[in-house]
């Protein structure tokens, strides 16, 4: 297995629709086995193929203990809304408040082209809207809330000016 490289926000294969694979092969099962590895060193709840540089309808994702597997995933329905904080290993260090549907179902194969359906609710909704929206070239920034788009080192800074702010209260 391969930890490969995660592209980054600007790369123009973000932005590019996916293509439906055809083939299902050993090396559909390798390059599976090496998203999984990539998104759990990342670490990531999920990763498409285009973040990995590669063009296949592809997707894995790991969410309360489930880990899924989607090839040519389609989205049959959705329901409700939820808001909630979003990141992204292809917008690394940033996370914004971005609104969803609350529950999601999804039809793909698996690797070995048999049918599967995934039905979610709540965070494994979040993450198969994530996901999806990747293999069909859009990133969760062009849903978030941009004026509340907040870096991970400036929740350190506050965090450390709190307890800063905390010690001087005690003395």
């Amino acid at each position: 297995m391969a930890i490969l490289p995660i592209v980054q926000l600007g790369d123009p294969i973000l932005r590019i629709p996916t293509i439906p694979v055809r083939r299902f092969d050993r090396t559909l099962g390798h390059l599976l086995d090496d998203m999984t590895d990539t998104m759990r060193d990342a670490p990531g709840v999920g990763l498409a193929a285009n973040q990995i540089a590669r063009t296949e309808r592809i997707c894995v994702i790991e969410v309360e203990g489930r880990h899924i597997e989607l090839v040519n995933p389609v989205m049959v329905r959705t329901s409700g809304t939820q808001s909630d904080l979003e990141g992204c290993l292809s917008v690394e260090g940033y996370y914004a408040p971005t609104t969803r549907a609350l529950k999601a179902v999804v039809t793909a194969m698996d690797r070995r082209g048999r049918p599967v359906r995934v039905s979610g609710a709540g965070f494994l909704a979040r993450a198969l809207q994530h996901e999806l929206d990747h293999l069909d070239g859009r990133i969760y920034v062009d849903l978030a809330e941009m004026d509340r788009l907040r870096h991970v080192d400036d929740e350190r800074d506050d965090e450390q000016d709190d307890e800063q702010d905390d010690e001087e209260d005690d003395r």
